[in-house]
Formats: C-alpha cells, structure tokens, sequence
C-alpha cells in the first residue's frame, strides 16, 4: 500500500466518522427549577410538543423528581426550535447530541 492510499483510507474513515457524528439526534432536555409549577410545566409540554396529558404529566414528573428529562429527540433545526419555545415560557431547557 502506497502512503497516498494509507492518506485516502484515513481521510475517508474520518469524514465517515463526521458524517456519522451529524446523523446522531440531538436531544431537548429540560432541567427542573424552583419556580414553574408542575401543572404549568405539563400544559408547557403539551402546548410546545402536542403530547398527551399522560405524555406530558409523566416528563414533567421525571423533571421534578430526577431533576432533567429529554422530552424530544430528532433533528437539530427542530430542537433548537423546541428549546427557544421552552425558554419563552421560562423553562429552563438545553440542546444536546447523542453520543
């Protein structure tokens, strides 16, 4: 094998980890606070995601008791999206990607 192969084939196998690393989801994770009230937090996940009353009722409880919980998951524009809401309604919520 010459250099310039050895160079291709490392080269590829990094691009593919890169493209790899991009079709990873990222997540919407939405950490508990000491203000929002639990039943205005689940009306928050029903309005922002259209999740049913149960859907919502248990997320808001994993906020509550676990202190976090990843609420959605999929592509990145859609997440960022999901997050500025969650901060309009005050909610304290992060972006992050898979691993």
């Amino acid at each position: 094998m010459q250099v310039n192969e050895i160079r291709s084939d490392t080269s590829t196998a990094a691009q593919n980890k890169i493209k790899d690393k991009r079709a990873l989801p990222w997540t919407v994770i939405v950490y508990d606070d000491p203000i929002n009230l639990m039943q205005y937090v689940t009306m928050v996940f029903k309005k922002v995601f259209g999740y049913s009353e149960e859907k919502a009722t248990v997320l808001m409880r994993q906020v509550h008791e676990k202190g976090r919980s990843l609420v959605w998951s999929g592509e990145k524009e859609k997440a960022e999206f999901y997050v500025q809401q969650l901060h309009s309604f005050q909610l304290k919520a992060s972006l992050e990607q898979e691993s």
